[in-house]
C-alpha cells in the first residue's frame, strides 16, 4: 500500500530528512518535505506546526518529525488536537503507536536513531492498522479530556 507521507525535520535531522523521503520515494509513496532545506539553524516548533497542519488538514495520511532528539519537534506536533505524535526509537514502539494509538505522525531523534532503524520504524507504523475497538474510546479522549 501506498500513502501520501509528510516530512519535516529541524537542522538537525536534515540528512536523515533526505535519506528517508528519497527511501520513500523509491517506495511509491507521494512524499512531501516540508523543510528545511539546509542545515542553517532553524526553530523546530515552525516545522512541527507546518506538519501538523498539513497532516490534520488531510494534505497527508501520515507525518514523520525529526530533529535532533524527536521529543521538541513530537510535542510541537503534539500541540494540535489533530494530531497524535508518538516518539520512537525502535520498531516496535512504532508498530503500537499505530495499533493502540493510532498515531498519525512518527517521530525520531537524529542523533539518536540511524537511517536503518528510521526505516525499521516507519516500515512497522505504515504497516500496522489501527486496532479499534478497545482503543478507540481513549484515542477518541485525546482530543476531548473528561477528567480535570
Amino acid at each position: 500500500m501506498t500513502y501520501r507521507i509528510a516530512l519535516a525535520s529541524d537542522h538537525a535531522a536534515v540528512a536523515l530528512k533526505a535519506s528517508l523521503v528519497a527511501w520513500l520515494r523509491d517506495a511509491g509513496h507521494a512524499v512531501v518535505d516540508l523543510g528545511p532545506e539546509g542545515e542553517a539553524s532553524v526553530d523546530y516548533p515552525d516545522y512541527g506546526f507546518a506538519l501538523a497542519r498539513t497532516v490534520s488538514g488531510g494534505e497527508a495520511d501520515f507525518g514523520i518529525a525529526l530533529c535532533g532528539s524527536g521529543i521538541g519537534i513530537s510535542i510541537a506536533v503534539n500541540r494540535h488536537v489533530g494530531c497524535r505524535c508518538a516518539l520512537v526509537n525502535e520498531p516496535l514502539s512504532a508498530r503500537l503507536a499505530r495499533e493502540h494509538n493510532n498515531a498519525n505522525v512518527l517521530a525520531m531523534g537524529a542523533r539518536l536513531v540511524g537511517v536503518e532503524m528510521a526505516k525499521a520504524c516507519i516500515e512497522a507504523f505504515l504497516a500496522t492498522p489501527f486496532g479499534g475497538e478497545r482503543h478507540q474510546r481513549r484515542v477518541d479522549k485525546l482530543s476531548k479530556p473528561t477528567l480535570g
